[in-house]
């Protein structure tokens, strides 16, 4: 009989331990700490970025001329090329990382199954089925999006044609109500996506990983094994639920304690490289804010490496738990996992 999702967790921890203490090796940590940022199995927090700019009167001309170049505000084409440009190279950066990501997740299944992480390697094997993956993402992603869309535009139009953000201060009633049920739609909306997405990562890349098979093809087969056993994989996803925020509160807090500790340094060195450009008669020009942009994004690449090499653990301990969960309703796994000793002669 298939294991339980509480019953697998202690051969994920086993696992986990094995291949990250005995014996610990920091390059292999290294490794794994990559490959999992990349493959975004190292979960993040709320990130609030908060606007740099006055918020004096926001969308006046007086803020955009603050904000913008003169040359810009006074002239509109070369603003709005400007503007595609950076959609044009926002969506190109973040195809890019769907297209490192999809590949990845390979690449750390690989390293969890063999107990050895091998990055170059692993990325030339498995960019073809990186391939697949990331164009099922991009579908999945647009898909997602035009939901979203849909869902949320469709009421808020619907409101809007009956004029009740027109006076709503006369509407509260209807706008308070239908914002409650609105945010539990959207609630549920998001919950059902991220789940689809969680089960792809943990159940359908297996599959592509020993069976050649597309991201289609391995939801289909997923699909008919979550019909014939909905409480099991009910009870996963529960379970995941509960690891995962005990995972995030208990490296969330070993990250903030080691990130608060290592700011003081860091912190410290920024302030006398400001005043020693101070007082060599440094000005802030293009060179200089370029500089510390630089920098800048140095210092939190660092510390975003530093946090994923605390979360190593958990990095291995989950692609573990889905591995054992799933190995004992899939065979191509079971066998790699447990292969079975070659008949005797």
């Amino acid at each position: 009989m298939p294991i339980s999702a509480a019953e697998s967790i202690s051969p994920a921890f086993q696992r986990t331990k094995q291949q990250l203490f005995h014996p610990f090796r920091f390059g292999q940590w290294a490794r794994l700490a990559f490959v999992g940022l990349l493959a975004g199995e190292m979960g993040s927090g709320g990130c609030n970025l908060s606007s740099p700019f006055p918020n004096h009167q926001s969308g006046s001309p007086a803020s955009l001329g603050t904000i913008l170049p003169p040359p810009l505000m006074n002239h509109p084409a070369m603003l709005a090329a400007l503007i595609a440009s950076v959609v044009v190279l926002g969506l190109v950066l973040g195809a890019l990382f769907i297209y490192i990501n999809s590949v990845m997740r390979f690449v750390l299944f690989d390293s969890v199954v063999a107990g050895e992480c091998h990055v170059r390697k692993g990325w030339v094997r498995r960019r073809r089925h990186g391939r697949r993956l990331f164009w099922w993402q991009l579908l999945f992603g647009l898909v997602a999006f035009a939901t979203i869309v849909i869902v949320v535009g469709v009421p808020v139009a619907i409101a809007w044609a009956l004029g009740l953000f027109h006076d709503p201060s006369q509407h509260i009633l209807p706008l308070v109500l239908g914002g409650i049920l609105l945010f539990f739609v959207f609630l549920v909306l998001i919950v059902v996506l991220a789940t689809i997405q969680v089960m792809t990562n943990d159940f359908v890349v297996p599959q592509m990983a020993l069976e050649e098979i597309g991201a289609m093809e391995g939801w289909r087969r997923l699909w008919a094994l979550l019909k014939a056993e909905k409480g099991g994989y009910a009870g996963y996803i529960g379970m995941k639920i509960i690891l995962t925020i005990a995972a995030s509160i208990v490296f969330g807090i070993i990250t903030i304690v080691v990130l608060l500790v290592l700011l003081v340094p860091v912190g410290g060195a920024g302030v006398v490289a400001v005043l020693a450009g101070k007082a060599a008669g440094l000005t802030w020009n293009a060179f200089t804010i370029t500089l510390v942009v630089i920098a800048a994004c140095l210092v939190i690449a660092i510390l975003v490496f530093l946090a994923a090499l605390i979360s190593v653990p958990a990095i291995v301990f989950f692609p573990a738990y889905s591995i054992y969960f799933f190995a004992a309703r899939y065979a191509p796994l079971s066998n790699l996992l447990w292969p079975q000793p070659p008949a005797p002669a």
